[in-house]
């Protein structure tokens, strides 16, 4: 196996996370699955991402926002942050000055269960 590898998780299509979303969206979400750090961090830039897909700017700037109103990645300029395919509830929020949890670390059933109690309401 590669030293660096990724996956893209099957909810994916199973949930239904895409639906609505454009092929250049979909290219997109691929391209940033891919190149993300263990953060899911990437730092493209709107002009090398067009570059990347075959695109123009205002294609790449689209397809964001049609993958920020699904909820799958968060955006601030120059940042662009896969988001988890968990429920939300699940997701935790963070507060000034806390990390967020990183996939695939221990949390307490506590946590889990605070979060849905708490995402409930």
């Amino acid at each position: 196996m590669p030293s660096q590898f990724s996956w893209v998780d099957h909810r994916l299509i199973r949930d239904e996370w895409l639906v609505g979303c454009t092929p250049s969206a979909w290219a997109l979400y691929l391209f940033l699955v891919t190149v993300s750090d263990f953060e899911g961090l990437s730092y493209y830039s709107d002009h090398a991402l067009a570059q990347r897909l075959g695109l123009n700017e205002e294609e790449v700037r689209t397809a964001r926002g049609q993958l920020l109103r699904a909820d799958l990645i968060a955006y601030e300029t120059p940042l662009c942050q896969v988001l988890s395919l968990e429920p939300e509830a699940l997701r935790g929020t963070v507060r000034s000055g806390q990390r967020a949890p990183v996939a695939g670390t221990a949390v307490s059933i506590g946590e889990v269960l605070g979060a849905l109690i708490g995402g409930a309401r």
